[in-house]
């Protein structure tokens, strides 16, 4: 929560905070968040051990889960499960470059935007600049790997013609649509979670020019 108004920042900023400073500052906490988000979901059971971005069925196989251990898939559809996180922790790595890039173009509009925003406006940052295109890197590599598992055919199949019906969101028409959806969703949510112990505690960032700057905002 900021206690200032978004004018009193920046006037605060502009008086006892170099331009270069607050710009390095910013550069500084986006790329901790970025960095820190990759290195935890990037890895083996980044997301199967993450209840926060664990990548359950999609709803749709989840009601019918009952009925399909019945009809002997239980095991595939655990498998599914296991093959789809593991998916999403061999996409996000790809993603580094980008949020890296994002970081470099920040503009005096994005950081003003980042400062006076709220408890989001980082991350609300990195999926404004990135999301489109971290979709399309995703999705090849996701495919891939959700590719080698039975139910991921069958389960297109079939979505193909409930989707037209409009009961199946569009990104849930396909394993791969769905988990790369959840993949960036995930993402973002780590980065959340470092803009926020960032924000409550400045000086624990470890950085001398992060504390300076989001130290303005406590």
């Amino acid at each position: 929560m900021l206690a200032v108004s978004a004018s009193a920042v920046f006037a605060f900023s502009l008086s006892d905070l170099s331009n270069q400073d607050a710009s390095s500052g910013l550069k500084a906490a986006l790329q901790k968040g970025a960095d820190s988000a990759v290195s935890k979901l990037g890895v083996e059971n980044g997301f199967l051990n993450n209840d926060k971005v664990k990548i359950g069925l999609p709803r749709i196989l989840e009601q019918a889960m009952p009925i399909l251990r019945m009809t002997g898939k239980g095991q595939q559809l655990d498998e599914l499960v296991v093959s789809m996180n593991h998916a999403a922790e061999s996409a996000v790595p790809l993603a580094k470059p980008l949020l890296l890039n994002a970081v470099k173009s920040m503009s005096i509009s994005d950081a003003k935007n980042i400062l006076t925003g709220g408890d989001t406006s980082v991350t609300n940052f990195f999926k404004q600049k990135t999301s489109s295109q971290l979709g399309e890197k995703f999705l090849p590599m996701v495919k891939k790997i959700t590719d080698r598992n039975g139910l991921s055919a069958q389960y297109n199949a079939t979505m193909e013609q409930v989707s037209k019906t409009g009961l199946v969101p569009v990104q849930q028409a396909t394993v791969e649509g769905y988990v790369t959806q959840r993949a960036l969703d995930g993402l973002y949510t780590m980065i959340g979670e470092e803009e926020k112990a960032i924000r409550n505690d400045p000086i624990g960032a470890g950085s001398a020019i992060i504390s300076k700057v989001f130290g303005v905002l406590k």
